[in-house]
């Protein structure tokens, strides 16, 4: 395996999108929000800014960012506009699995090259009708002539991709479980939508079903299995990314809170406000969250790139990990909403106001359903009645 993975200044790329999530990502969330519409003045000024290929090794010219970085970064465009920061996490995710699993391909290094210098955006297509949710499960394959059709039933930001990363079979005789990762070029591809996206958060995700029809070259299967990519990467990048835009939108919620109470207090000096004691209450709860992201950020970074670090990556003690993160800061996301309007009260219910917080609270509840918590914890169920804590 071919490691083009580097260190670099964890300050920059940070640094960059914090400055767009409060002047391009904020200003324009409402509206986004309001019209379901893509968060296109927020994908431009991270394109601008060259932070599409913040996941790309330095060597092909991306930023080489780890996961640590690229989860504070979804955190910071979380909080000016959920949309926003969850098309970003989920575009690195895509880069990552061609990053992490592709380098021995001389057709994925080039394509990464390209990546960094005209910033594509990738979407992800992993859902399929018929197969009830489950994503390490396909039913359409890919055919000898370079077919492939899909339907899927989500295609998150789908229409407004560059390219897409596509799951399916790994030809007509595979089982349903054998499947690979087939990177689709604009051109490649036709997309019909299915259904409509109209729901009561992550509206600017733009997520409809959609009828995938397209034609690609061999080479464009990215090396080795899905399940390889799935366990060594996706999962943990998705779970950990995920979080950390659900910390976001919880962070965001409970600024507005403070800014509150702040402002009671001001009103009576010398005095408590008593929201301040609630607000104390909740401040350790995102504290909370913050520190599960970042400790699991940190412990993948630490494992490195050899093939025996990666080993750690497939064990069931690391699923574990990695679904009660999900578990976790999905449940916390929205409770921490909810208290900070229970703190604002009635100026957080309205939704014209600068403590407004109908939307960080509808937005926090996509994220029990992305995947459902019930079938986290139903695996880990399983898992649990043969793991051994050492």
């Amino acid at each position: 395996m071919i490691s083009l993975l580097a260190t670099r200044p964890r300050s920059e790329v940070i640094a960059k999108t914090r400055s767009i999530a409060s002047e391009v990502a904020t200003p324009n969330a409402a509206d986004v929000d309001a019209k379901a519409r893509f968060p296109s003045e927020s994908i431009a000024a991270l394109r601008a800014a060259g932070l599409l290929s913040a996941a790309v090794p330095q060597a092909l010219g991306g930023a080489g960012a780890d996961l640590q970085e690229l989860a504070e970064c979804c955190m910071e465009l979380a909080q000016g506009c959920a949309a926003s920061g969850m098309v970003l996490a989920m575009h690195h995710i895509q880069v990552a699995c061609i990053a992490r699993h592709g380098l021995d391909s001389a057709y994925f290094r080039n394509y990464l090259q390209e990546v960094a210098k005209r910033q594509i955006l990738i979407a992800s297509v992993t859902s399929e009708v018929g197969v009830w949710g489950d994503t390490r499960s396909s039913i359409c394959a890919l055919q000898q002539d370079g077919r492939l059709d899909k339907d899927a039933t989500t295609v998150s930001y789908g229409a407004h991709a560059d390219d897409l990363l596509v799951t399916c079979r790994r030809n007509n005789e595979a089982p349903a479980s054998d499947q690979i990762l087939v990177l689709m070029r604009k051109g490649d591809f036709q997309l019909q939508q299915s259904t409509t996206w109209d729901t009561l958060g992550m509206r600017g995700t733009c997520s409809p079903g959609f009828k995938l029809t397209s034609r690609v070259a061999a080479e464009q299967v990215v090396p080795g299995s899905f399940a390889d990519a799935s366990a060594q990467t996706m999962v943990s990048y998705s779970h950990i990314l995920w979080a950390a835009v659900w910390t976001g939108i919880a962070a965001d919620a409970l600024s507005r809170a403070a800014a509150y109470v702040r402002g009671e207090a001001r009103k009576q000096p010398g005095t408590v406000p008593p929201q301040a004691a609630r607000l104390a209450e909740v401040h350790v709860m995102l504290q909370t969250m913050r520190n599960g992201v970042a400790a699991m950020a940190a412990e993948f970074d630490a494992l490195g790139q050899e093939a025996n670090e990666r080993e750690q990556l497939l064990t069931i003690g690391w699923a574990l990990k990695m679904n009660n993160l999900k578990v976790a800061a999905s449940r916390m996301a929205p409770q921490i909403c909810h208290e900070a309007l229970q703190i604002v009260g009635i100026a957080g219910y309205k939704n014209d106001g600068r403590f407004a917080i109908g939307r960080n609270y509808r937005d926090s509840l996509s994220a029990s359903l992305m995947i459902s918590n019930d079938r986290v914890l139903s695996k880990n169920a399983s898992m649990l009645l043969v793991y051994k804590d050492e």
